[in-house]
């Protein structure tokens, strides 16, 4: 192996591995020589990007340490409840010694970089023992990775205030955003002073701060001004905006999974702006009562839908989760379909008649419909969720339907939601959202902001 050589390695949580994947499939087109460290059990999501570059991109597998909080054979959060992601970050942590021997006894050509997601800190110190660069790859957008590094540089407390509204200030950042307790990222509000797990993770954002170069799946269209923020922030301008990574009207052959026929012939049969697609991203599941209030909304609404629905994982009460009412899908035959597990959204996001979703206010999910011009319904419910749903508000192309992962919408409201974004109603949010799928296309067309940041991204690891 002769040229520039990277290694990437991806945080296994669909929202985070996904776009970090679509990353290297353009570095790997870009003639980088790259190697992806993966668990043995994840192998199968690069099958895709290995057949697309059987030249450029080799993997590195090893076995996932083992972890109490993480049952034998997952090695994925999508497999377990949401708050496995601090586990997983720590599982990973103790690949440290396994990695350092692979790359000590790397002789030919051996990595100049690591490219690695924002939750495996540890690697740029792992980077600065090898004497070489590390680029932090932050699945989040600019905003709600502003944010999450001021948690952990500045470190505010909680204070002594029960129901947890006791509001946490960002008065640094760009507009002055505020968010209360509850709403705060879970994996900060779970910090322990002295435990070592917590520690260990603290210690990682901190490296965050301190790496090379960082590396955003946005444009700087969409967030300039805390782009420009963020560079204040570290100092330099070592910030690369290549977003969005699954660009408007492309293919991601390299992501795999077909699309589902029968699904979108279906969305054939319906006309433009008139469906409403419902998704919660792959790693929340809705509880009984959150799916009996979200399916109350569609039947009264009368609105055409795709719903995907998230089934139990390990960990949860399979019971009080997941579960579609009874009889619901009867009544609604005909105007709407029901998908358990993996659903096709680029697809169904892309398809003339979806003129709506309701989000979990994901980055990926949020990407996904402003490159397709799809009105967003959100309902942030945990992580990155309330920063990127306040992004939304701040960019008019978004409308609060619920908030919080607790909470159950009324009915009747979440009806009225339905039937009013997919009617003139919101037009001038439909407009808003014209102008923002423009700059998102131009931005990785030709001689785009994002083109130009990968050709500064690629350019960089020769310097």
């Amino acid at each position: 192996m002769s040229g520039t050589h990277i290694l990437v390695f991806p945080y296994p949580a669909q929202g985070h591995m996904l776009p970090l994947l679509d990353l290297t499939h353009q570095l790997a087109a870009a003639n980088l020589f790259i190697t992806i460290l993966i668990t043995p059990k994840n192998l199968h999501a690069l099958s895709p990007l290995l057949a697309a570059h059987p030249t450029t991109v080799t993997t590195l597998i090893l076995p996932l340490p083992p972890h109490p909080a993480i049952p034998s054979g997952i090695e994925n959060v999508k497999d377990l409840p949401f708050n496995a992601f601090k586990p997983m970050m720590v599982a990973l942590g103790h690949l440290y010694n396994p990695l350092m021997n692979w790359f000590r006894n790397h002789n030919n050509n051996p990595p100049v970089a690591i490219i690695s997601d924002l939750f495996l800190g540890w690697t740029n110190r792992l980077a600065r023992e090898l004497g070489i660069r590390r680029y932090t790859f932050s699945p989040s957008g600019a905003f709600g990775l502003s944010v999450i590094y001021s948690l952990w540089k500045n470190q505010p407390k909680r204070v002594n205030c029960e129901d947890g509204n006791e509001v946490v200030k960002f008065p640094e950042i760009p507009n002055s955003p505020e968010f209360p307790w509850w709403q705060v990222s879970p994996v900060y509000r779970s910090y322990v002073q002295g435990d070592p797990e917590s520690e260990f993770i603290k210690d990682g954002f901190l490296e965050n701060l301190a790496s090379w170069g960082l590396v955003i799946n946005s444009f700087i269209d969409l967030e300039r001004v805390y782009f420009d923020h963020l560079k204040e922030e570290l100092k330099h301008d070592r910030v690369f905006a290549v977003g969005p990574l699954l660009p408007p009207g492309v293919k991601a052959t390299h992501r795999g999974g077909a699309s589902s026929s029968e699904i979108l012939s279906w969305l054939d049969t319906c006309g433009d702006n008139t469906v409403v697609y419902v998704c919660f991203g792959s790693q929340q599941v809705l509880t009984n009562g959150q799916m009996e209030a979200v399916a109350l909304g569609l039947e009264k609404s009368g609105v055409k839908f795709v719903w995907s629905v998230k089934e139990p994982t390990v960990g949860h009460v399979a019971a009080d989760y997941g579960r579609v009412p009874e009889g619901f899908e009867e009544r609604v035959a005909g105007r709407g379909l029901v998908v358990r597990g993996w659903a096709p959204q680029v697809a169904i996001l892309s398809h003339d008649s979806v003129g709506a979703t309701l989000t979990h206010c994901g980055w990926n999910s949020i990407l996904e419909a402003l490159t397709t011009e799809v009105l967003m319904l959100t309902w942030p419910m945990s992580a990155d969720n309330f920063s990127n749903a306040t992004l939304l508000d701040e960019l008019k192309v978004g409308i609060r339907a619920c908030e919080g992962g607790n909470m159950v919408p009324d009915s009747d409201e979440l009806a009225e939601l339905f039937s009013k974004s997919v009617s003139d109603v919101t037009r001038l949010k439909r407009e808003r959202a014209k102008e923002l799928r423009k700059e998102a296309k131009e931005a990785v067309g030709e001689k785009g902001t994002s083109v130009r940041e990968l050709d500064r991204l690629v350019t960089s690891f020769s310097i």
